[in-house]
């Protein structure tokens, strides 16, 4: 489906569980989209535990760009977008989650758009090379708890577990955290599963 933002259409493709209990909006990095194998391990894993999965190609990617554009105008086509999906699914507790640069705008906007936890995989804690620009602040002020999913080998860096209600570093993984999706899956739906059981 094609939702509008004040950014332009995003398109979501949603997996709804047979008996929902939660709402999990996922999306991608700056130059990926919503089939990376990482993603759709983490979406079957998600409907499995009763979660109904919106995939959502943010209006950047629909408009054919790779980078994102200033934070504030992701973060507004974000919100626009949760609102909306949030109508569309009522009475759905909300949690969201994203890869990379999808991951930070998770992070940002989960206070905004009443997010009850947030799903970081591949957090990109600094840019590669440069651990002195920190991004450590935004998984701080999510207001809400966040599990990041990180590869020991993520040229981005890792965050620390101080900066999360729960961080795992995956062994021979890195930013792409494609080695072995379906254990990212198995990652995210344990944290998630107790939550909405």
């Amino acid at each position: 489906m094609r939702i509008m933002t004040p950014r332009g259409a995003a398109i979501v493709e949603v997996d709804q569980a047979p008996a929902p209990r939660f709402l999990f909006l996922l999306t991608h990095g700056s130059a990926g989209g919503v089939d990376s194998p990482d993603l759709l391990a983490v979406r079957d894993a998600v409907v499995a535990i009763g979660g109904t999965v919106a995939r959502v190609l943010q209006p950047f990617r629909v408009a054919g760009a790779r980078a994102p554009g200033s934070p504030a105008r992701q973060d507004e086509a974000w919100t626009a977008l949760a609102a909306s999906l949030g109508e569309r699914f009522p009475g759905l507790a909300l949690v969201q989650g994203g890869r990379s640069n999808g991951a930070r705008v998770a992070c940002r906007t989960a206070r905004a758009v009443g997010a009850e936890a947030v799903v970081a995989l591949a957090f990109p804690l600094h840019p590669p090379g440069n651990p002195g620009r920190s991004r450590a602040q935004e998984l701080r002020e999510a207001g809400v708890d966040v599990l990041v999913v990180s590869g020991d080998r993520d040229r981005f860096g890792v965050p620390d577990q101080a900066d999360a209600a729960r961080l795992v570093v995956l062994a021979g993984e890195g930013h792409d955290l494609n080695r072995n999706p379906a254990r990212v899956g198995e990652v995210v739906a344990g944290w998630l599963g107790p939550r909405f059981a």
